[in-house]
């Protein structure tokens, strides 16, 4: 057995020399040498005699550093020309700081001394009266701030030099004829109350003389005058509320409309307003007064007389449904029924027709006596049972024990709970449920009936007790009166209505009442 070229221990030193060759392959083209230098050297281990096993192994090793020492060549030239780059590039960014600091060196004392001087220049102008003289800086820094300031001050100067009190008496004699001859009363305050001009109109529905209204305070002629301390009262009430005044004017009542205008303006160079006074206009609206009037009269001229045939005709149903009259085919019972519906619905418009009649002339009576909730929510359920039962819809009344007694109208008070719970039927999907209750609250009263329908849009909650008024898309029968009658009828006793509904989620009505002591 031939004796090997290579000692074990050089085989072992030459393996932990190629295992840190293997775990530093970086260039490209390293990791084939190495693995031709790791098949060379595990043949040699299997002929450690083999010359030729040894001569590739040095031709790889030599193969390996050849190119280690070319990327190490490749790789400092890279490093020389970054070199030679950065350095031109910090030539190119000194340059360009040494021309910035130049230029500023030579710009920025002009930069400050120029608006300054201009400022100057200005100020000699506007001290010889030239009141047209204006600055303008660009940008926002201080020197713009001073320059508004300044052009300001000059429009100011300007605007008190141009004025002229010929000119000024002449715009106010103009105004004062417009003024005058307005056909509708004007009467023209300051910020302090103070009466500046009043017309001819004005004068001669309130009996007042000119001379001794004008520089007046408003409040020391109202203590003398009716129309006046109305007017005053009124620029202080909820403008929701009805604003026409009844005044004996023209030989006959006349009504008219209160417009308050509030005169606010922004003084020249500033940007807030400022209230500098108001004036007041009175709009004759008697002529559609007297309509209204001729309307609500035929409306209740006409429902009452419609009532009685209407009455008539539901006697003459009961009387045709009644066995003894003669029996009738299931058509006929049809029939029947419907025109009972169709009298009942004319019936029901009828009379809130009569209701708001009576509101709107005023001869709504109430009898005020003590009654019990319990009772009028009762009536007013069975008011509606058939109803709520065509629609399979149940009613839930739950009321706390022992509640008091409200001062109320017995009549009224049942006819607006049970229009609440006609109202939350006829929008309410079948089969589901309305609820009410009756409980005390902060020394109230309170009653409310929920309904689980379509709700109200939130845009048309302010509108929904006007008179007249149905939401818009609303396909379910009514005249719009129902609520709005409720409304006034539940005020006259002294009480009050709120709604609150939500699209998709029904609506929720609330009675409260002032109760009677337990």
């Amino acid at each position: 057995m031939d004796k090997p070229v290579i000692a074990d221990e050089d085989i072992i030193e030459f393996e932990k020399l190629l295992a840190k060759q293997n775990a530093n392959i970086t260039e490209i083209g390293e990791k084939e040498f190495t693995q031709d230098l790791q098949q060379h050297f595990d043949q040699l281990k299997s002929q450690p005699g083999s010359a030729i096993f040894i001569s590739n192994i040095r031709k790889d090793l030599n193969d390996i550093m050849k190119l280690n020492m070319d990327a190490i060549l490749r790789k400092s030239d890279t490093a020389g020309q970054t070199a030679d780059n950065s350095i031109l590039w910090i030539s190119i960014t000194s340059a360009f700081c040494f021309i910035i600091g130049f230029t500023l060196l030579i710009n920025l004392p002009g930069y400050i001394a120029n608006p300054i001087k201009n400022l100057t220049d200005s100020i000699k102008q506007i001290a010889s009266k030239n009141y047209s003289q204006r600055l303008y800086f660009k940008g926002h820094d201080e020197f713009s701030s001073l320059a508004s300031s300044f052009n300001t001050m000059a429009e100011k100067l300007q605007e008190y030099s141009d004025s002229n009190l010929a000119k000024l008496m002449m715009e106010k004699k103009r105004i004062e004829t417009l003024i005058n001859n307005l056909f509708d009363p004007v009467l023209g305050l300051d910020e302090k109350n103070r009466i500046l001009f009043i017309n001819e109109q004005a004068l001669k529905i309130s009996g007042l003389k000119k001379a001794d209204v004008i520089g007046k305070q408003a409040e020391e002629i109202a203590v003398t005058n009716d129309l006046i301390r109305s007017l005053l009262q009124k620029t202080v009430m909820d403008e929701s509320k009805d604003n026409s005044l009844k005044i004996y004017a023209d030989s006959k009542e006349s009504y008219f409309e209160k417009q308050l205008v509030p005169i606010n303006i922004i003084p020249t160079g500033e940007e807030k307003q400022k209230d500098i006074g108001s004036f007041i206009i009175l709009r004759n609206i008697t002529p559609y007064k007297e309509l209204d009037f001729a309307k609500t009269n035929f409306i209740a001229t006409v429902s009452h007389e419609f009532k009685t045939p209407i009455a008539s005709m539901k006697m003459s149903l009961q009387l045709l449904d009644n066995k003894h009259t003669g029996k009738l085919n299931e058509e006929q019972k049809n029939l029947v029924e419907s025109i009972k519906d169709d009298t009942d619905r004319l019936l029901r418009t009828t009379g809130e027709l009569l209701n708001i009649s009576q509101v709107e002339t005023g001869n709504t009576k109430l009898k005020i006596e003590a009654i019990d909730v319990k009772n009028i929510i009762n009536d007013a359920i069975s008011n509606n049972q058939k109803l709520a039962g065509q629609k399979s819809i149940s009613i839930n009344f739950e009321s706390l024990e022992n509640l008091p007694l409200v001062s109320a109208d017995k009549e009224k008070a049942t006819w607006i709970v049970s229009n609440l719970i006609s109202n939350a039927i006829r929008y309410s999907y079948d089969n589901t449920t309305i609820d009410i209750k009756a409980f005390e609250r902060d020394n109230k009263l309170i009653i409310y009936v929920k309904d689980s329908g379509i709700g109200i849009d939130p845009k048309y909650l302010p509108r929904i007790f006007d008179k007249y008024f149905r939401v818009p898309g609303t396909e379910k029968e009514g005249t719009g009166l129902g609520l709005a009658i409720s409304k006034e009828f539940i005020e006259a006793m002294g009480g009050r209505i709120d709604v609150q509904s939500e699209l998709g989620e029904g609506s929720t009505f609330t009675l409260i009442f002032d109760y009677l002591q337990k």
